[in-house]
């Protein structure tokens, strides 16, 4: 697992936050035991989002199945993303910082899709893929991203919703 740590340039602080806060949920909803402590399956995570390693082979490096790793990164990714920032707040975060504009930007995040779900393909990028919204700070800080959307949807009309 030192090799992940040290390959993925992550901060301890980073690497504790997420730890902790998989810790708290853990005793949230009385979980008794799992194959990973909370550390390991931040590190999992962590690794997961920085690298874009594939499940089976997160599962092979941390020594837990294909689906344990799917599974770990769906309860993590959810438990950050019940705390980020909602627009209305990023926004006035943003006027309070004196921010006089920002910049908006959508982007496409590539998936394993089949060709039946066609609302996941993007005919702009010929893939499959997920429309995410960004807005950022003058100096390229993240203040917000948007939910996913469905890959055809056009950035503008992403925008809006």
């Amino acid at each position: 697992m030192l090799f992940y740590r040290a390959a993925v340039d992550l901060s301890p602080r980073t690497l504790n936050y997420v730890a902790g806060m998989i810790r708290r949920h853990r005793k949230a909803i009385g979980s008794l035991w799992r194959r990973l402590n909370p550390g390991r399956q931040a590190l999992l995570v962590l690794v997961y989002l920085r690298k874009g390693e594939t499940f089976t082979g997160l599962g092979a490096g941390f020594g837990v199945s294909t689906a344990t790793a799917w599974r770990y990164v769906e309860e993590t990714v959810t438990l950050l993303s019940a705390r980020s920032p909602k627009l209305t707040a990023a926004l006035r975060k943003a006027k309070r910082d004196g921010l006089h504009y920002l910049v908006l930007d959508g982007t496409l995040i590539h998936t394993d899709r089949v060709k039946a779900d066609r609302p996941y393909f993007s005919g702009k990028h010929r893939v499959h893929g997920m429309n995410v919204q960004v807005i950022a700070s003058p100096d390229g800080t993240i203040l917000w991203t948007s939910g996913a959307l469905p890959g055809k949807a056009h950035d503008l009309s992403a925008a809006r919703v």
